[in-house]
């Protein structure tokens, strides 16, 4: 018999939701997470965890496990921006040197049991939230119904929004939209095994004019290879909507021409449908309010092209749990901690979501910005600063100081 009554409910038991549970729990409090999924369960996601993330694994202890899945080291990023080459091994962050593209497979299901492990904390999977409860403005439960159609509510003292992009508990709370823009890129990517590996063990980014494609290593010996391309291109659109594996071929053959992409994906099969998003919101809402608060992509969600959504779910429910246990009465305190959330989250991500939201845009690099992409690529310090704003090592001002006297 699962009870009724926490200190808190956290909708969606992904990245965010399972850390905020493990962070709430090791802070003492009683959790209930519930998904409406039972996992092992796919997701779409870049997949990318930057050395900074994996930081914070380490720290909850789920590292190791997550390991035992065989999942390559990645250890730094090469990025092709047309004629521009700038590569590198990444910069350390607090020691930890290795980054990683674990399949969500397995991690959201090691990362949820992990969080369930946890003394205080409950796991409901197959339980789809309907509707919060409310009493006097203020948020205090969920209503909702497991996969037998059995209607159930529970109680908390709040109820934590870790539900992805199209969020219902952002929508039951109508919070506020603080930021949106849409994106100019549709972006499609598969899984291949038997594609060839880079030597360097690293991410790949290309963009040549407008067209961009990735390439990394996942779990199982596979790689995920994606192709980028502006929304309102119809002709791509629907030869990727009518035989995907075949417009994917096709996409490197013709778009991708100057690198090895065409020839390593010759040979490679692709394992699985390939998986598509288009006609999406770079958005940012209101974080908190009475009994109420989102985490992850339902407070903050940005264009794939930096690989920062895990991060940002993970390091937003850390913010979110440790900003919680500085308060002993959460009832008395919802403006102020809300302040406090929004603010930090803010100075955590902005930098890097506001960067997303210009990369969303399907530009080419004008002549001033390719000249900045050629001198980083030929200045070592540059080209560690440029890596580090991807594991938060260092700031879109140490690029600029990488080329002052006293640094070159």
């Amino acid at each position: 018999m699962v009870d009724t009554q926490y200190d808190a409910i956290v909708v969606g038991a992904r990245c965010a939701g399972s850390t905020a549970a493990y962070y709430l729990a090791r802070a003492g409090y009683r959790v209930l997470m519930v998904d409406r999924t039972f996992f092992p369960s796919d997701v779409l996601s870049t997949h990318t965890l930057f050395n900074n993330t994996v930081d914070t694994l380490r720290d909850m202890g789920v590292l190791d496990k997550l390991l035992e899945t065989d999942t390559p080291v990645v250890k730094g990023c090469r990025f092709q921006f047309d004629d521009a080459i700038i590569q590198g091994v990444m910069p350390l962050y607090n020691g930890e040197a290795n980054s990683y593209c674990f399949r969500r497979t397995y991690f959201d299901k090691i990362l949820l049991d992990h969080a369930a492990a946890q003394a205080g904390v409950t796991a409901l999977e197959g339980f789809r939230v309907t509707e919060t409860l409310v009493e006097n403005g203020v948020v205090v439960g969920v209503r909702g119904t497991l996969r037998d159609g059995e209607t159930q509510e529970f109680r908390a003292k709040i109820v934590i929004g870790a539900d992805g992009r199209v969020s219902t508990i952002r929508k039951a709370v109508d919070a506020q939209l603080k930021f949106s823009t849409p994106t100019d890129y549709a972006t499609y990517y598969g899984y291949y095994e038997n594609f060839p590996a880079h030597p360097d063990e690293c991410l790949e980014i290309y963009q040549f004019g407008i067209p961009r494609s990735y390439v990394f290593p996942t779990s199982d010996g596979l790689h995920i290879v994606a192709a980028c391309f502006p929304n309102d291109d119809q002709d791509l659109l629907q030869q990727f909507k009518s035989d995907p594996e075949k417009a994917m071929l096709a996409y490197m053959a013709n778009f991708m021409p100057d690198t090895d992409l065409p020839q390593r994906l010759e040979n490679a099969v692709l394992t699985e449908p390939i998986k598509g998003i288009i006609h999406f919101d770079n958005h940012w809402y209101q974080g908190m309010g009475s009994g109420w608060a989102l985490t992850g992509d339902a407070v903050c969600f940005k264009d794939p092209g930096m690989g920062q959504g895990m991060h940002d779910a993970i390091f937003g429910a850390r913010i979110l749990a440790t900003v919680l246990s500085r308060f002993e009465d959460w009832s008395a305190n919802w403006e102020e901690m809300s302040a406090a959330y929004q603010q930090e989250i803010e100075a955590e991500f902005m930098v890097r979501f506001q960067m997303c939201c210009m990369i969303t845009k399907a530009l080419g690099f004008p002549p001033e910005e390719q000249a900045k992409n050629r001198a980083i690529a030929s200045n070592s310090k540059a080209t560690q600063a440029f890596l580090g704003l991807y594991n938060y090592a260092f700031g879109p001002e140490d690029i600029e100081a990488a080329f002052q006297p006293s640094h070159a």
